[in-house]
């Protein structure tokens, strides 16, 4: 569940990066996994949607945004669900949002 007490706020400059993400121009279902999906098409489906991160202009912000929030589905700012819990986990979410 998403941490609403760690969320900026309304103010519209806290959220317009959203509006140049590369994700906005594919299919969204890129970039949240199926129920049940498993094994390799688990894995080439978060590749591709991290593929799509990678050349992202708001990549970095997206990633702060999810780490920050505890987004708990889906590849945001190139980091799968797991990849985000491990670094949290480790607290090493400061230091991964600005990379």
């Amino acid at each position: 569940m998403v941490h609403v007490s760690r969320l900026p706020g309304a103010y519209d400059h806290n959220w317009s990066w959203q509006l140049r993400g590369s994700c906005r121009e594919g299919a969204a279902g890129l970039f949240f996994h199926p129920s049940g999906e498993r094994g390799a098409a688990h894995d080439e489906r978060d590749e591709a949607a991290k593929a799509v991160c990678a050349g992202c202009p708001v990549r970095t912000e997206c990633r702060r945004y999810a780490l920050a929030a505890r987004e708990p589905y889906g590849v945001w700012g190139g980091l799968t669900e797991d990849e985000r819990h491990r670094l949290l986990s480790r607290g090493l979410h400061r230091q991964a949002a600005l990379a």
